[in-house]
């Protein structure tokens, strides 16, 4: 691949350098968390996590392990910078989204550190474009603090049954209520839209789920519009873990398998609208 190639500008070495065969694995994942013009970019020896907040009230992360890279290089413990997503994402594009079949757009992507530009080497065909998109200075992100040990109950669903809710519930409802409990209803998804209420369950021993875990009943809302962005991800994913802490915190993480079968990961964590008290259920 002739990117591979491409030498550092100015002699300035790279503190973080990657190629991939097909720049619409990154892409696609990107598009699950473009809810917001900008992003914040992680890299570390592991992989790439570009994490986009809103309000302060929602937090998305694109998890691209380095394995899923043909090359995947960081030359310090971690490198953060900001940048205009949907610039990112227009140059990732800018051959179009969709190859002809037998061909897939190649990238390398390099940035020289703090102050400098990220630089795409895009090809397709034999035709080479580089782009340079400005980086700024990162915004300090809400610590979700979502460890596994605080969390209270978790489900794994195959991703079709959560579309299918999506599809059936009342999306002019302004919340979302999600109940989960280790006794009947189990899981339990609620709209009060303009048609009324409208409650969907899913029964532990469900084809659809995956693992069941728990402990206590925890009724919380969440706000739609906040949770409409993930939708996004459930659409490319195959299946999606749902996890609440004490707080009522939740966290959506998809599993997404790319064309070539490699698994990467998209998570959201949203928090609860209001509490529910026993005389409102």
């Amino acid at each position: 691949m002739p990117l591979s190639a491409q030498p550092p500008a100015s002699g300035q070495s790279y503190v973080l350098a990657a190629s991939l065969d097909n720049a619409r694995h990154l892409s696609s994942l990107l598009r699950a968390v473009h809810f917001q013009d900008h992003a914040t970019c992680f890299a570390t020896a592991n992989g790439l996590r570009v994490t986009v907040e809103d309000a302060k009230c929602i937090q998305a992360n694109a998890f691209i392990q380095a394995e899923i890279f043909q090359e995947f290089a960081v030359q310090e413990e971690s490198v953060t910078f900001r940048i205009n997503l949907s610039v990112l994402l227009d140059c990732l594009t800018i051959f179009g989204t969709s190859s002809l079949p037998g061909t897939s757009t190649a990238l390398r992507m390099c940035y020289c550190g703090y102050g400098y530009p990220l630089m795409l080497f895009l090809e397709e065909g034999g035709v080479v474009t580089v782009c340079k998109i400005n980086t700024q200075e990162p915004d300090e992100l809400l610590d979700f603090d979502f460890c596994s040990t605080k969390v209270v109950n978790k489900i794994i669903l195959q991703s079709e049954g959560l579309r299918e809710a999506f599809a059936e519930l009342d999306m002019t409802s302004e919340v979302l209520q999600i109940t989960m409990s280790p006794d009947k209803p189990y899981f339990r998804l609620s709209t009060f839209g303009n048609a009324g209420s409208a409650h969907l369950d899913y029964p532990r021993d469900s084809d659809l789920m995956e693992a069941f875990h728990c402990n206590q009943t925890q009724t919380n809302r969440y706000k739609i519009s906040l949770l409409k962005p993930s939708t996004k991800a459930l659409a490319l994913s195959c299946k999606v873990s749902i996890r609440t802490d004490a707080q009522g915190f939740l966290s959506l993480q998809y599993m997404i398998r790319n064309e070539d079968g490699q698994i990467c990961f998209v998570e959201y964590y949203c928090c609860p609208d209001e509490d529910i008290t026993e005389a409102e259920l």
